[in-house]
């Protein structure tokens, strides 16, 4: 028996839930209302694609460890697969007009582009367009 996840959440502190939800659903995104409050927001990143968005407190119940700071130190990159290069820039442009920042520059690696960005709370997120076909040449 091999071991699948049927969903997967990610868990992301945030200092300010308003301006986060401000800024993802800029990029396009929309939030799950189910599984947001005043303390956390769902979300949606993909069919079964979660990122669960917790105020400092309430993510402080679901650890004993301290939260990182993110501006400093680099935990985990969230890497997004798109359908194209283009939807890579629509998205990284949209992350920089709402206030996010540029981790990286965009790289072309022939069958892989890829570009990063910056939340408002300085978690990465890497989107990129993988070309199959070309990787298999």
């Amino acid at each position: 028996m091999t071991t699948k996840a049927k969903q997967i959440f990610v868990n992301l502190p945030v200092k300010d839930l308003k301006r986060s939800i401000a800024f993802f659903t800029a990029l396009g995104f929309e939030f799950n209302d189910q599984f947001t409050d005043e303390n956390a927001a769902c979300l949606i990143i993909g069919d079964q694609i979660y990122a669960m968005l917790l105020v400092h407190d309430f993510f402080r119940s679901f650890t004993k460890k301290d939260i990182s700071n993110a501006a400093a130190t680099t935990e985990v990159i969230t890497a997004l697969a798109v359908e194209s290069r283009e939807q890579v820039d629509q998205i990284v442009h949209k992350a920089l007009e709402a206030g996010g920042k540029v981790s990286n520059d965009p790289q072309d690696h022939g069958f892989m582009y890829t570009w990063s960005f910056q939340d408002p709370d300085d978690h990465l997120w890497e989107v990129f367009y993988m070309n199959m076909n070309a990787s298999q040449e």
